[in-house]
C-alpha cells in the first residue's frame, strides 16, 4: 500500500523537491545536532530528512490544525530522531527549545511580510552564535521573477491572499542583515526554487 493511499496529506511538490533539498542539507547540516522545522506542513519533508540525517534530532512544528497530518506521517515511518509536532504560530511565537539550526520550506511566500519579519527575529533571538537558518522556496532576484511559472504562481498567491507572494532575495538579505544573519550558501533547486542558508554571526 502506497503512502498516498493511506489517507495522509500529500504534497507533490514535497515529493519532487525532497531529494535535492536533502542533498544540500547533508552538507549544510553535517555538524548540526538539533533542527527546528518551522511549518512542517504535511510532514513529508520531516520523515524523509530524519531518515537520511540520523545524526540530527528533527523537531517538527506547525499550526495546530496541521498536527494530525504530520503525526500520520510520523506514525507511518517512526524514527527515534523525529519528534512529534509542537505548536508554532508566528503571530504569537513560543520557541520550543534549544536548536542549532532552523529549516523552513515554502513559508515565506505563504505568510504575510510582518510574519516573515517575525520569523527572522525569532531565529536571531534563539539560535546560538554559528547557528544555521535554511529557507527553501521560490524567490525573486533584483525584483524580477526568475521564470514565467513563478510569475503565474505569485499571481495565484496574491489573488488568494494579497498579503502573501514571492519575496525578493534582496529584501530577505536586508532583513537578515538586521538580525546578524550572513548568507553562507545559495543552492539552486529544481523548478526555479532556491535553498538559502544563513549563519548567525553573533
Amino acid at each position: 500500500m502506497s503512502l498516498r493511499s493511506m489517507s495522509l496529506p500529500f504534497s507533490q511538490a514535497c515529493e519532487n523537491n525532497k531529494a535535492p533539498i536533502l542533498d544540500a542539507l547533508k552538507s549544510a547540516f553535517s555538524s548540526r545536532t538539533r533542527v527546528l522545522e518551522i511549518g512542517s506542513g504535511t510532514g513529508q519533508h520531516a520523515v524523509h530528512f530524519a531518515e537520511h540525517l540520523p545524526h540530527l534530532i528533527w523537531q517538527t512544528s506547525d499550526l495546530q490544525g496541521n498536527h494530525s497530518g504530520i503525526n500520520g506521517w510520523i506514525d507511518s515511518a517512526p524514527q527515534a530522531n523525529l519528534l512529534r509536532p509542537v505548536v508554532l504560530d508566528l503571530s504569537a511565537p513560543q520557541w520550543p527549545g534549544e536548536f542549532d539550526a532552523v529549516f523552513s520550506a515554502n513559508t515565506a511566500h505563504i505568510v504575510s511580510w510582518p510574519l516573515v519579519e517575525t520569523l527572522f527575529a525569532q531565529v536571531d533571538e534563539h539560535l546560538p552564535h554559528g547557528g544555521l537558518f535554511a529557507l527553501y522556496g521560490p524567490f525573486n532576484l533584483n525584483g524580477q521573477y526568475t521564470s514565467e511559472s513563478n510569475a503565474a504562481f505569485d499571481q495565484m498567491l496574491r489573488e488568494r491572499d494579497p498579503l502573501s507572494g514571492i519575496r525578493n532575495i534582496e529584501d530577505l538579505q536586508t532583513l537578515a542583515a538586521r538580525h546578524q544573519l550572513r548568507l553562507q550558501d545559495d543552492y539552486p533547486m529544481p523548478a526555479n526554487n532556491r535553498l538559502l542558508l544563513w549563519v548567525k554571526d553573533r
